[in-house]
């Protein structure tokens, strides 16, 4: 077993003596267990998670499909890069979806603006989906479509080759397709990455680096 347990524990007893959990020794990945609780992970607005420590290679398609629920009108949701300047992000800013995309000759970015500033950050839970295909991107926000033009049609294929980073990213990694640096606080679930007929559900608690994340618990309410 490799991986810890997706679980609350309490009132442990070692020889008939219990445990004091409120003031371990040392803590890591540890949270407190709520009342009500969701399936989702939780994102304390601190960290991050990293996924695929060798990289992701998005190239000419992928499709980005994961919900959230948050508070906050600023927040990483993924950023997915490279050395140079090909990329993909998704971020949330001033209550904004914004879908980032650079193939290379440029970053285009496709916008969802909801009504009101805080319609998308009201503690529910909202669908999301992002596509690039080839040099054409859209987002669905909760079944609302939204495309952008690109008048970099020759270039297609976004070559990046580092891990994907969800809800924040380490201070000393470049992510050309982001404009934020807030790290996400709230909650996401059914994160799947689809290329082709290929589709990844990715676990967090899976990931090679999880900081200030909760993998397959989140509070029923803020």
């Amino acid at each position: 077993v490799t991986h810890s347990i997706p679980a609350c524990i309490g009132s442990m007893t070692i020889n008939s003596k219990q445990l004091d959990s409120e003031s371990p020794v040392s803590i890591f990945a540890v949270n407190k267990c709520y009342l009500t609780v969701q399936d989702g992970t939780f994102f304390d607005g601190s960290g991050f998670a990293a996924l695929v420590r060798e990289g992701y290679k998005v190239r000419s398609d992928v499709n980005i499909t994961l919900e959230f629920r948050t508070t906050a009108v600023h927040g990483v949701l993924l950023g997915i890069s490279s050395a140079k300047v090909d990329a993909i992000g998704l971020e949330i800013v001033h209550g904004k979806v914004l879908f980032h995309v650079n193939n290379g000759a440029g970053r285009i970015t496709a916008i969802y603006e909801p009504k009101a500033t805080n319609n998308l950050c009201d503690g529910k839970w909202h669908k999301l989906q992002a596509s690039k295909t080839k040099h054409r991107i859209s987002l669905i926000i909760d079944g609302n479509f939204v495309q952008t033009d690109n008048p970099h049609i020759q270039s297609t294929s976004a070559d990046t080759n580092n891990p994907i980073y969800v809800g924040g990213y380490p201070a000393d990694v470049k992510q050309n397709c982001l404009t934020s640096k807030s790290s996400f606080r709230g909650c996401l679930r059914n994160l799947v990455l689809t290329k082709g007929q290929h589709a990844e559900l990715f676990d967090f608690s899976r990931a090679f680096d999880l900081r200030g994340v909760f993998p397959h618990s989140c509070p029923g309410a803020e």
